[in-house]
């Protein structure tokens, strides 16, 4: 497992251990493409922290690098991974990388703190996420009505699996104060969570999903992977993976930025038109974690999330700041200025 400077801050944030559970599972050790010192000279080598390279929802990440995307375009890209996206914000907010792959609604969060960060290309339009219920608890939870008094999954505190269960409390009438949310990160730590009773239930995404369902140890409970059960459970498209960056070093690295989501667009354009089973093949082998065919179907039950050119969905910002405010003090008292949580000025210059 790979340390690095990181493990000092989550140390002093209470993350450690989690770190320490999950960074394996999520191929914490990072990844580089191959391209020279071609580009503008500002920024042609980026580093850019994916809050989970395994997880399906991040996927064109890695799929990007192994598609020869970045090199292609003149760019020398670093992957690294951290088990969940609020640790990927933490580094980006802090300099130690210039981008950082996760969920939109962290710019949201992050100007109310007097961050300016940016989506600059929209990997999705819907969650990706997946409520689960242990198959001990299957009986007792049916609806986010009965999350009283329960224990709650999530990635980690301040992550977006807590954002969308707060919020999924708070609309079925439960406070916030009433049930436990407990940091377990996603792979084998969440399923082991779940099966020795540490949580009730809890959200999380594919290849974990496809996972617990094939060792039958929980049941689905509200399915975010497409964008009719964002609609369903969220009320209107829900942004979610994206490349997000600093505005300061966007407007500072214009050429860089082009090339970054050039090379995304491309390869959302190119799932668009591939089977699950063709995009499986081309991600390292060790992600199936010894089964293909489970895999392939992860990614195809979470293929439905992502759009197809990189564009922010109509409405979807709305939505994500309705959710915020609907349990996020500092938000919901907050003038949020949606204009500044994202820019279309690449995605629409690489159409």
């Amino acid at each position: 497992m790979r340390k690095t400077a990181r493990y000092a801050a989550l140390a002093a944030s209470g993350l450690l251990a989690l770190s320490s559970l999950t960074a394996c599972a999520n191929d914490a050790a990072s990844s580089t493409s191959t391209a020279g010192s071609k580009g503008d000279g500002k920024g042609t080598k980026v580093k850019i922290m994916v809050g989970g390279l395994d997880k399906v929802i991040y996927m064109p990440a890695m799929l990007t690098q192994r598609l020869g995307y970045f090199d292609s375009e003149g760019l020398d890209v670093e992957l690294l991974s951290e088990p969940a996206g609020v640790q990927a914000e933490t580094a980006l907010v802090s300099g130690q990388v210039q981008g950082a792959v996760g969920f939109y609604d962290h710019t949201l969060d992050l100007q109310t703190k007097g961050k300016s960060v940016e989506s600059v290309v929209q990997f999705s339009h819907a969650p990706g996420e997946v409520e689960v219920v242990s198959a001990k608890q299957s009986g007792s939870i049916s609806s986010p009505e009965d999350f009283k008094g329960k224990k709650l999954g999530i990635t980690g505190l301040g992550s977006s699996t807590d954002f969308l269960t707060k919020y999924l409390a708070v609309k079925n009438g439960v406070k916030v104060s009433d049930f436990t949310p407990v940091a377990v990160g996603a792979g084998p730590t969440f399923i082991a969570a779940l099966q020795q009773g540490s949580i009730d239930a809890g959200m999380t995404t594919d290849p974990t999903v496809a996972t617990i369902l094939d060792k039958k140890a929980g049941k689905v409970l509200l399915d975010m992977r497409t964008p009719e059960g964002s609609q369903k459970a969220l009320g209107g498209p829900y942004p979610s993976s994206s490349l997000y960056m600093q505005t300061d070093w966007v407007n500072g690295h214009k050429e860089t930025v082009q090339k970054l989501v050039n090379a995304f667009v491309k390869t959302l354009k190119w799932m668009s038109t591939h089977s699950a089973s063709e995009i499986a093949a081309k991600m390292p082998a060790d992600y199936s974690q010894g089964n293909k065919k489970l895999y392939a179907e992860s990614i195809k039950s979470t293929l439905p999330m992502f759009t197809d050119d990189g564009v922010m969905p109509q409405n979807g910002p709305q939505t994500v700041e309705k959710v915020l405010k609907a349990f996020n003090p500092n938000i919901k008292n907050a003038k949020v200025d949606l204009s500044k949580t994202y820019t279309t000025e690449f995605v629409d210059a690489a159409k």
